[in-house]
């Protein structure tokens, strides 16, 4: 259980998140701080019930009129150009701190006096960095989107200079927020349940492992097209917009398992050869959980893996997103020979309680004013 300061108490904390559709890594994070602040209300553009934690339905949410247009919570991507009206249009209480935790718009709300300390997951994923990962490369679509994603970018740089404080979660993308708002920023690593994510018994290392959301950037098709070369049997927990298209290009080894539950991806963590990480991330809190579980991790050499795996510790890396980099990498890993306990012992930098002793630091500063003059 995490140990939370008393100082945080005396706190009047005001919490905004982009959007509250379902658990992903940034919910995890403000579930965290939700914990820490329980009387704190929270802001987002819009918000599915029964979709996120009890840690987090708990709370006063305040949502956007977005809430109220039919379809939204399917289509809600779409509705970008109106993100920064949405934003405008809630209005947050009398508070001495805005915790926003962001990759789209929620550092976007007014914090209306309060200081505003800003989680940046990175800046804006759809306007400066994946855009053709999420909008495609068609060139008459990309015609249409090119002038929106500006204007979204000049509004994202204009609400950067509003944050007193950005914290983020790797050196990864403390870069991307110097080079894209010329800010500093703090890094403190997202929280992992590392009392829930623990080794298990024996490892049987009969298949090979991916959890992740299947969406191009993730390149899953990557590892499908190498495994089906391979032959070995891989098992991919997740869903999303790729799933069909990769389930009809994989071979007869590869098992799309859906949704699971966090113990069925915890027996799946403590028992396969090794889990597979093709994409660049921000930071990458899979790899982290299945390493909590003793289990190596072969990973694409950019983004958070790198400050995530320990090279020959805790995982192997593959220098090129191609299949024969990465098959060698697997090869690699299932040559050596691994010790759980230190595997473990790496993930056990990023836990939830590692989390809130650097939340509670960058809080401190942010309150006392000790930010990056603007």
């Amino acid at each position: 259980m995490n140990r939370y300061p008393e100082s945080w108490k005396d706190l009047r904390i005001v919490l905004s998140h982009d959007w509250l559709t379902g658990m992903r890594g940034g919910e995890r994070v403000l579930e965290v701080l939700c914990d820490g602040f329980p009387s704190a209300p929270v802001f987002s553009l819009i918000h599915k019930r029964g979709t996120v934690s009890p840690a987090i339905e708990s709370h006063s949410i305040t949502t956007s009129p977005l809430q109220h247009v039919p379809g939204i919570f399917r289509f809600y991507r779409h509705f970008l150009p109106l993100f920064p009206a949405a934003v405008s249009a809630m209005k947050i209480p009398s508070a001495d701190l805005l915790i926003s935790t962001s990759h789209c718009a929620a550092k976007g709300l007014n914090a209306r006096g309060a200081k505003h300390l800003c989680y940046c997951f990175t800046p804006m994923r759809y306007a400066w960095t994946f855009y053709e990962e999420y909008f495609g490369a068609n060139r008459l679509k990309r015609a249409v989107v090119s002038p929106i994603l500006r204007a979204m970018r000049a509004w994202d740089r204009r609400n950067s200079e509003r944050v007193d404080l950005f914290v983020t979660l790797s050196r990864h993308v403390q870069q991307r927020i110097k080079d894209f708002y010329g800010r500093d920023s703090e890094v403190v690593y997202p929280p992992v349940n590392t009392d829930f994510f623990t080794p298990g018994g024996e490892r049987a290392r009969a298949f090979d492992l991916i959890v992740s959301a299947l969406v191009p950037y993730k390149r899953v098709d990557l590892a499908v097209r190498a495994y089906t070369r391979l032959g070995f049997p891989l098992r991919i927990v997740g869903t999303g917009t790729e799933f069909e298209r990769l389930r009809s290009s994989a071979g007869p080894g590869i098992e799309f398992m859906g949704w699971q539950s966090d113990e069925t991806v915890r027996d799946l963590y403590r028992t396969c050869r090794c889990l597979v990480f093709p994409g660049e991330e921000d930071f990458g809190i899979v790899p982290v959980e299945a390493q909590a579980c003793g289990c190596p991790v072969v990973a694409f050499a950019r983004g958070g893996a790198l400050e995530s795996v320990a090279e020959g510790v805790s995982g192997v890396f593959f220098a090129q997103q191609t299949e024969e980099s990465l098959l060698e990498a697997v090869a690699k890993c299932d040559q050596l020979r691994w010790d759980a306990q230190a595997i473990r012992k790496n993930a056990e930098r990023f836990s939830a309680q590692a989390f809130v002793n650097g939340m509670d630091r960058c809080i401190r500063k942010c309150l006392a004013g000790r930010t990056q003059p603007r």
